[in-house]
């Protein structure tokens, strides 16, 4: 027996007439005789001060006392139906499918939470709006940070209680294992009287209505044997209540056992996956920091190349008009060849609007001649 599980021996107790008068007449009138082994003390396994307690209890059960009998080892049964009620209350109260639901609801918020979540917009549009996805993943993390907060809480109080529970099932295990050993020595002590009731005072009751003929002593002989036969029914009783008492102590460990594996997985929760999330999103939101960064980069390492390539193309066609134009005489042969072309022919047309004023000029002069001779000849006429 381990040290935890180490207790007092149980006290062993008789219902109905004080102790003193436990040893009844009908029990100390016939001389016991030495006891058989009995194959009880083979299952039941007892120290040598259980065993002391068991063999001096024997001697104060009286079987011909009905109280006895009725109340025998029901202190022991009593304790095994308040443990059951217990035991039942503290399994019924206690709700382990919430802890699984704040388990659930805490693996939605984090597989919710996409830090890496792809961002949407052309390289530019990045390049001009570099704050904005950094400033939503900072909301949308500080937003499930809240929820996980909560569900962290509640986790919280679970491991409170799981763990509150545990040292309560402890404390049931210990009686329970009391409760179980003190009927074991009901019954180990039972089961040697009425080996020694069967064995020896029923032989000798019957033996002495045999001898006398007396009715009375036949009548005490067949109440005694009915006595024996209701204790043994009684005993049956127990040993039906100590196999409950036998199955409730691995239906407690398995009770304990779930408290303590929620409890662990609980702990390894709070201790190792939520500061792990946190760090990773810590790291998340310094990688999208790094990944605006380089976006921004890549946008004006872009946009420096893209003016790089125009003003070489600028430069490139303003060198060759300004090397063709330094090539260039001050006025072109074509221009020239125009513009005498254009002198010849103006000359040419000078000339003739010359040659035609010269002409109308002769013919003016004929006519003014002629208008004067005309007008001389007019006036003599006047004086004749």
């Amino acid at each position: 027996m381990s040290d935890e599980l180490k207790m007092e021996v149980p006290t062993l107790t008789l219902g109905g007439e004080p102790e003193a008068e436990a040893a009844g007449a009908g029990a100390a009138a016939v001389a016991p005789a030495p006891l058989k082994e009995i194959d009880i003390e083979d299952k039941i396994e007892l120290t040598p001060e259980e065993k002391k307690v068991v063999d001096e209890f024997v001697q104060k059960i009286d079987l011909t006392n009905s109280t006895h009998i009725l109340q025998y080892g029901a202190d022991a049964q009593q304790k095994i139906a308040d443990f059951s009620d217990t035991a039942l209350e503290s399994v019924r109260t206690k709700d382990l499918g919430s802890v699984g639901d704040s388990l659930a609801s805490l693996v939605t918020e984090l597989k919710g939470f996409n830090a890496l979540e792809e961002k949407k917009g052309g390289l530019m549009g990045l390049f001009h709006k570099a704050a904005d996805p950094i400033a939503q993943l900072k909301a949308k993390y500080d937003k499930a940070e809240v929820n996980v907060e909560k569900v962290v809480d509640i986790l919280e109080g679970h491991q409170v209680t799981l763990t509150r529970d545990i040292a309560v099932l402890d404390e049931l295990f210990k009686a329970n294992t009391t409760n179980f050993k003190q009927l074991s020595m009901y019954i180990v002590a039972g089961k040697k009287k009425l080996e020694e009731a069967y064995n020896v005072t029923l032989p000798a009751m019957q033996a002495k209505a045999k001898e006398t003929g007396a009715t009375e002593d036949a009548q005490a002989a067949n109440d005694f044997a009915q006595m024996c036969n209701r204790f043994e029914k009684k005993l049956h009783d127990l040993d039906l209540t100590r196999t409950v008492s036998l199955q409730m102590a691995p239906q407690i460990r398995l009770v304990q056992n779930n408290n303590t594996l929620m409890v662990e997985k609980i702990q390894t929760t709070l201790i190792n996956t939520i500061p792990l999330w946190k760090s990773q999103m810590v790291l998340a939101l310094g990688l999208a920091n790094s990944e605006e960064a380089v976006k921004a980069q890549q946008a004006v390492s872009e946009t420096t190349n893209e003016l790089l390539r125009k003003n070489a193309e600028v430069l490139k066609q303003t060198t060759i008009n300004v090397a063709k134009e330094s090539e260039r005489g001050v006025v072109d042969i074509e221009t020239l060849k125009e513009t005498n072309q254009k002198l010849i022919e103006t000359i040419d047309e000078v000339m003739t609007i010359q040659k035609d004023g010269r002409e109308k000029r002769k013919a003016a002069e004929v006519e003014l001649m002629k208008i004067e001779t005309d007008l001389k000849d007019k006036l003599l006429e006047v004086r004749a």
